[in-house]
Formats: C-alpha cells, structure tokens, sequence
C-alpha cells in the first residue's frame, strides 16, 4: 500500500517521540512539523535530516494535505485542531485527552464516524504489554475489585513549567486520570456509577479555581470501587508516587517499578515486574507462594512505535473503532465528573 503522508502538529515531548516513530517506519511519510515557537522544530527537523516545518497550522493542511494528523498540542487546542483535520478529510491520531468536555469529544467521534476517518487516542497503555498482563490478572481476581493507582510527579524546572500550562486549561486528575481510569474499565468490564473527589491548591502559581493535587473515587456497577490520585509540582513528595495496585476476593496484583524519580518520563509507564499475590488459604497457610511476573517492555520511544503501528493498522485494516472511542468517551466522564465533584464538593452520579 502506498506510503501516508502524515503531518505532526506539537514538537514537544510527546510530538517528537511520535515523529521518531513516524520517521522510523516505511507506512509513513512525515510531509510538516507544526508548533508555536521555533526552537523545538527546528531542532527536531534538523535531527529527523530536514522537514518542512511551519509555525501556523491552517497553513501546514492547506500545503501539505496530509493523508494523517497527529496532534501532540496542549489540549486546549485539540477540539479546534481535531475538527480542522477531519473536515479535511485526514484520519486523526491525538494525544489525550481528546477534547475539553466531554460534549466536545463526542462532535469529534461523531464527524469522524461521518466522514468515515479514523480517529485514534494516545493512551499509550493500551499498547503497553506489562499493562496488559496487569489488566489480564486483574481480571482472574474475582468480583468485585479494589483497585489503588496514583502519579504523582515532584516535577522542576521545564518540566513544571510544562505542567503549569497544562493546568491552565485542565487539572492533573483529568489530564493523567484519563489512562488509569481507562485501565479501571478494563478490569471491571463494568459500568462506572458515580464519581467523588477531593483537591488541593498547593502553589499561587496557577489560575484562580485550579488546583494541582487531586483524588477522585470511582464506584462501578458490580461493586468494584477505584481511586486515582495525582499532584504536580516543586512540592510533592517523592515517596508513594508510584502506586499501581488491584486487589480482589482471589488475591491481589501490583506493578513494583525499579526505583526511580517521579519526573523520569520512562518511569511513568514503567511495569516490568508484577508481583502476584494468591489469596487461597490451607491450614492457616497461604496455598501458593506470591509470583514475580518480569516482562520485557519497551521504552518510551518504542511505546511510541507500537502505538503508531496499532494507527497504521487501524487505517488499512478497517478496524471497528466505536469500542475504543466509546472507552475514550467514558473515560473522559469519569475525569470530568471528578472535576464537577470536587468543584462542587459533592457526588456526581454518571
């Protein structure tokens, strides 16, 4: 099949390990590297060998006429950005969350359907082998779960710049809580019911009403309950940042990462050991020793890689996206519901 030409909008972070990925592969052709300021695009067309780049977006869909658009933007900009490359006719790969309510992100999956586009969403968990053999566990554990995951990032310099700009638009629950809770939903398989939170505004430096410590609590049709819990910033602590852990009437499941900080960007996602626990019982004795899962996984760039091969396929195997955008779609209520709670300091029934 022929090559599709892709243009990536946002250099950042998360735009540049996809535009390695893209860089890497034969199915595509990257055709423009967009961003606001200069320096990040320049630097990574210099070392992808030279592409065209562009400071305005509309620009960048007019000259190149991408067959794809990848959207690694701050989100504020995705609905907006989104909308200009369906109606282009592009099909959509966007880093989550994919839009700023909930209202937003269904005109998104509803245009896409309508123009028969592909629109894929960057949870990069879903391509993450150790996280799936966490969820596969979790699902042996019976009914109903509890299930305990946190990320906190003590995060400095750049990197606490670059959450502060996060926060102008959406607070930490929501931006990282969209994978986890995501993750919630796999395990259950069951219906979320009802969502609380509790914040905390630990700085003067964010706009009036936003808050950069959270916790929200998810109650599921079939008894299971969650909790994700998630801070920005110079002042969090580095102990008990990273709490990844699923428990359930036949034993338990928990991702024990290597040490690490919080503001590794690798460490995020790292889960290259699962302990399981088994909770059956025999003469006051546990019946089998606890198991060490070790996985081989990826790094962040190779994550990347597997995520644009899951998009690649996507497009030219004609693969039924309602699933994932409806798990997009839900887990995006679940974050936003947090948001309301802990606003309104009440229970938000889904």
């Amino acid at each position: 099949m022929s090559t599709l030409k892709i243009l990536v909008v946002g250099c950042g972070n998360m735009g540049a390990s996809h535009a390695r990925a893209y860089h890497a592969m034969d199915e595509f052709e990257i055709v423009g590297l967009v961003s606001r300021g200069p320096e990040s695009r320049e630097k990574l067309s210099a070392e992808l060998g030279g592409l065209p780049t562009f400071s305005d977006y509309q620009t960048a869909l007019d000259e190149t006429t991408p067959d794809a658009v990848s959207i690694n933007t701050y989100p504020d900009t995705h609905h907006d950005y989104a909308r200009r490359a369906l109606e282009a006719g592009a099909h959509l790969f966007i880093e989550k969350p994919l839009a700023d309510t909930v209202e937003q992100a269904r005109e998104i999956v509803d245009l896409a359907r309508a123009k028969g586009r592909v629109v894929v969403v960057g949870y990069i968990l879903r391509v993450h082998p150790a996280w799936a053999k966490f969820i596969e566990i979790a699902r042996t554990l019976g009914k109903p779960l509890v299930m305990r995951m946190n990320l906190n990032q003590q995060s400095r310099g750049k990197d606490w710049t670059t959450h502060k700009n996060l926060m102008n638009s959406m607070s930490p629950i929501v931006d990282c809580g969209v994978h986890y809770v995501d993750v919630m939903c796999q395990m259950t398989g069951s219906r979320p019911l009802r969502v609380s939170a509790i914040g905390a505004r630990l700085t003067d430096e964010l706009n009036d009403g936003m808050y950069n410590y959270g916790q929200l609590q998810v109650a599921f049709e079939d008894g299971s309950v969650g909790w994700y819990e998630c801070g920005w910033g110079p002042m969090m602590s580095e102990t008990a940042y990273f709490v990844k852990d699923v428990v359930g009437p036949n034993g338990a499941a928990s991702i024990v990462p290597d040490k690490g900080r919080s503001d590794d960007k690798d460490h995020h996602v790292e889960a290259n050991t699962i302990l399981r626990h088994f909770a059956e019982q025999q003469d006051k004795e546990f019946v089998h020793e606890d198991e060490r899962i070790l996985i081989d996984e990826p790094d962040h760039e190779g994550l990347a890689v597997l995520e644009q091969r899951a998009f690649i396929d996507c497009i030219r195997n004609d693969r039924d996206m309602w699933s994932h955008q409806d798990r997009v779609l839900t887990s995006l209520q679940i974050v936003f519901a947090a948001d309301e709670s802990q606003r309104m300091n009440s229970v938000v029934e889904l």
